[in-house]
This record gives C-alpha cells, sequence and structure tokens, in this order.
C-alpha cells in the first residue's frame, strides 16, 4: 500500500474514533416534528424518516414533544437533530446537523443529494445518502461518570469544611469546703451563665412564582411532579379519585389542576378569591 493512502485511511479510521466517542455521551437524539426548512409538520416524512434512520442506525430518537422523564429533566443527554435544505429546482440536496444543549453543532453529514422529482421519493433518498454518514461510526451511549441527578432524588450537601467555631466552653466553678471534725469540706459545682443566645428568626410571606412554559410531568408516588426546561420542580400534583383532576399547593394554599376544554387548569386562591391560570403540561 503506498504510504500516502495508508495515511489517508489512518486519518480517517481515527477520525471515526473521535466522532464516535464523542456522539456515545449522548443518551438521546431529539427529532422535531417540524424541522426549520419546512412550512408544516413531517413535510415529506422528513421527521419520520430521520426519526427512523437513527434507530436504524443503533441511536434511540425521540421526538420533541415526547420527551422520556430524564431527557426533560436533562436536556444536555440528547443532541437536537435538524436538517439544512439546500435544494434547488433540478435536484435535492440537504445535510443533517447534530446540536448538543449549547446550541453548539456536534456532527454534521456529508450531503445527501437525489434528482428524484417526486418530493417525498426525493427526500428520502436524500436522507438515505447522508445517514450514510452514520455507517462507520460505532455508536453506544457511555454515561458519564458523575451523571445530573434528578430532581426528585435526594442530594446530600456535605458541611466537613465548613465548620464555625464556638466559644470555648466555660469552665465550671467549683467551690470547695471541708468537712471532718477539724474542717468542713463540700464542692458545689454551678455552671457559668452561657452568654450565647438563640437567633431570632422572622418568618417572612410564602411567594411563588408564576409557571410559566412548557411543564413536563415526571411520575413520582400517588401523582406527578412538574418541571421546566431548567429543570426546576414547580409544582407536585397529587392524584384523585376523578380523571385529569389534581390536587396540589400554590403560594402556599392548597390549589387545584384539572384540564378544561382540553387546556390544563390551575385555580388556586388569593386573598380569599378564587382565581384560574391556564399551564402548558406535557405528559
Amino acid at each position: 500500500m503506498k504510504p500516502k493512502l495508508l495515511y489517508i485511511l489512518l486519518f480517517a479510521l481515527g477520525l471515526n474514533y473521535s466522532v464516535s466517542a464523542q456522539l456515545n455521551e449522548y443518551k438521546y437524539i431529539i427529532v422535531p416534528k417540524k424541522f426549520g426548512s419546512f412550512k408544516s409538520e413531517n413535510q415529506y416524512q422528513t421527521s419520520t424518516l430521520v426519526k427512523h434512520f437513527f434507530g436504524e442506525n443503533g441511536f434511540t430518537a425521540v421526538y420533541d414533544d415526547a420527551l422520556p422523564a430524564d431527557l426533560a429533566a436533562n436536556r444536555c443527554l440528547g443532541l437536537m437533530a435538524d436538517l439544512l435544505d439546500n435544494s434547488s429546482m433540478f435536484s435535492t440536496k440537504l445535510h443533517l446537523t447534530l446540536k448538543n444543549c449549547q446550541n453548539v453543532e456536534v456532527f454534521r453529514t456529508a450531503e445527501g443529494k437525489s434528482k428524484t422529482k417526486e418530493f417525498d421519493a426525493a427526500y428520502k433518498e436524500a436522507l438515505e445518502r447522508a445517514f450514510a454518514s452514520f455507517s462507520t461510526i460505532n455508536y453506544q451511549y457511555e454515561p458519564k461518570a458523575q451523571e445530573v441527578v434528578s430532581q426528585d432524588k435526594p442530594v446530600t450537601i456535605s458541611f466537613k469544611d465548613d465548620v464555625k467555631s464556638l466559644e470555648e466552653k466555660p469552665k465550671e466553678h467549683v467551690v470547695e469546703q471541708k468537712a471532718t471534725l477539724e474542717e468542713q469540706t463540700y464542692k458545689s459545682v454551678e455552671p457559668r451563665p452561657s452568654n450565647i443566645q438563640r437567633p431570632t428568626t422572622v418568618s417572612e410571606p410564602q411567594t411563588q412564582e408564576a409557571p410559566s412554559g412548557v411543564l413536563y410531568a415526571q411520575p413520582i408516588e400517588n401523582g406527578y411532579q412538574l418541571v421546566d426546561s431548567t429543570p426546576k420542580i414547580v409544582l407536585k400534583l397529587a392524584e384523585t379519585s376523578m380523571e385529569k383532576v389534581f390536587l396540589t399547593e400554590y403560594a402556599g394554599n392548597s390549589a387545584v389542576v384539572f384540564k378544561k376544554d382540553e387546556k390544563w387548569v390551575l385555580e388556586y386562591s388569593e386573598n380569599g378569591e378564587k382565581k384560574m391560570m391556564e399551564l402548558d403540561i406535557k405528559f
């Protein structure tokens, strides 16, 4: 084998290994129901095809409106797929890109091309050719040593190196007297008064930020917890005997979350007045 050809082969193998190692850090591929280059949802079956082809290549692909609980709590577990459409009147051309949770591009396929005139068939053919870039990548998810814990799991906090010193404990005051026929002795052990005072705490009225944006429902015992994209627990829902009706607490008071006219509503009390707030919940 010629030295130049050998060098190119070794370089390609090293590049593929580097790409595989980088992609192995991610557990999911998030597929949009509507790619930015298209006008409608799943146009030319692009979303369906991309999810299918990722599955064929060993990845776990999910739609952006049906995230698993761990991915909803930590979006950095997944890569967001996107299609860059450079098609012209005579041919269909596209690239597939993968971006992480910081919107940094991690991977881009070679350009997939097709000259088929029928759009559905053309995009399928172009995607098949673009996905050929994954044929030499041996993907296998490898969790990081320290994974971000879920919000419903306990967090251990150590104060080992954060110990505040107190004043030295006052010594006992001992009075000694003798008690014999000639002398009388007794010991009186009296603690000195302490000058340590307990801090006075003042309770403040409880406030709670109004829920906003999409809230993702994560199953917990006897109900669900709603987390935002931060992720942060916003509300905890307790199941009732009625379907699609949950008990919760909001702003320090008991409240109810229920479904009305295909929309989720939070009903709560504020200063004795009943109020309602619409929530965007994804189960």
